[in-house]
């Protein structure tokens, strides 16, 4: 006789403690990723800023959290710093529009778990928010094109030299306008 299994819901994924700070300067986006969490089980806070950010992580540091990196009066490692001195234990995941690898490996060093470019949707930050130790991440369908490398290094140069464009463009050997105009630009794909 065949027992009747529940399936597992998403909430099951979460665990007890199902606290989750977002940090995000971009306010509609902010509401969206809140409202699609909640729908997941998590009980959701939202800063706006790094100010509120490291407030919120201060009072109530949270089990999970999705910080951007870049917000309006700073940088998201700040957040993840401060939500590491009050809680060891919380799942980061760092978010950003202008990835590069440089900067991924600082908020893994901080304590982020996972690193996701935007525009990242809420099942992939779900996923990576409760994704288990060991668990294997999937392979990418499409692999980095030639430009994306480029790009990659010359971001990971520019963060080694302290972001200093005089610097970077000498150590690339690359007119400093030119460096300048690739900054500028988004990442390619």
């Amino acid at each position: 006789m065949a027992e009747n299994i529940e399936p597992q819901t998403q909430t099951d994924d979460i665990g007890p403690d199902p606290s989750l700070l977002l940090v995000d300067d971009d306010a509609p986006f902010l509401r969206r990723l809140a409202r699609a969490m909640e729908t997941r089980g998590f009980a959701v806070d939202t800063a706006e800023s790094v100010a509120e950010g490291i407030a919120k992580a201060k009072t109530t540091p949270p089990k999970y959290a999705v910080v951007d990196l870049r917000l309006g009066d700073g940088s998201g490692l700040d957040v993840i710093a401060a939500i590491r001195q009050r809680r060891d234990d919380t799942r980061i995941i760092m978010l950003t529009g202008y990835g590069n690898i440089a900067t991924a490996v600082n908020a893994v060093k901080l304590g982020a778990v996972d690193y996701l470019a935007k525009p990242a949707d809420a099942d992939d930050i779900f996923a990576a928010l409760t994704q288990r130790p060991g668990e294997k991440v999937e392979l990418p369908e499409n692999p980095m094109s030639a430009d994306r490398v480029r790009w990659e290094h010359i971001q990971r140069v520019y963060e080694m030299c302290d972001r200093n464009v005089s610097e970077t463009a000498r150590r690339l050997n690359m007119h400093r306008r030119t460096l300048q105009r690739i900054l500028a630009k988004r990442a390619p794909k």
